[in-house]
């Protein structure tokens, strides 16, 4: 069984050869427009909802490359750390906070970060992805653009 689509009160059964865009023979321009703004006001919405996460995994990754990066600088500069005779474990062992930033960083990055804060981007480019087979793109917060036809001669 095809899934249904509801859209106005209307059902319409969706294939793989059929589109939500394309037009369909009882399908007006009205109810194509009307369809384009449901379609953007979603995806619109869905772009904004992700914006205060991705804003706090941003913070966070800012913070903790932060420390890392004044952890590994004290780590550098210690005097203790440019001996020949330490170890490399005794000299992590000796600069905790760097040892523990670094970890959080490594573990963040394991944990996704890197995909988390730039997920409103990523949502973005795979609607202009699909939305170019139909002469349309999107912005990054995303409104829809329509493209003009290309001329057929």
């Amino acid at each position: 069984m095809w899934p249904v689509l509801q859209l106005r009160g209307k059902q319409r059964h969706s294939t793989a050869n059929s589109s939500l865009l394309a037009p369909d023979s009882d399908m007006n321009s009205l109810e194509q427009a009307e369809d384009l703004k449901a379609f953007e006001r979603r995806l619109t919405e869905y772009v904004s909802c992700l914006q205060p996460a991705t804003g706090r995994w941003r913070m966070i990754l800012i913070v903790v490359s932060v420390c890392t990066a004044t952890g590994a600088w004290n780590w550098l500069i210690d005097p203790d750390t440019q001996k020949v005779c330490v170890s490399f474990f005794s000299s992590l062992w000796n600069h905790p906070f760097f040892t523990i930033s670094c970890i959080t960083l490594i573990a963040l990055f394991f944990a996704g970060i890197h995909k988390r804060v730039v997920a409103p981007s990523i949502i973005a480019a795979r609607c202009r992805t699909v939305l170019a087979e139909y002469n349309m793109s999107c912005d990054d917060t995303g409104k829809l653009i329509l493209k003009p036809r290309p001329n057929i001669q």
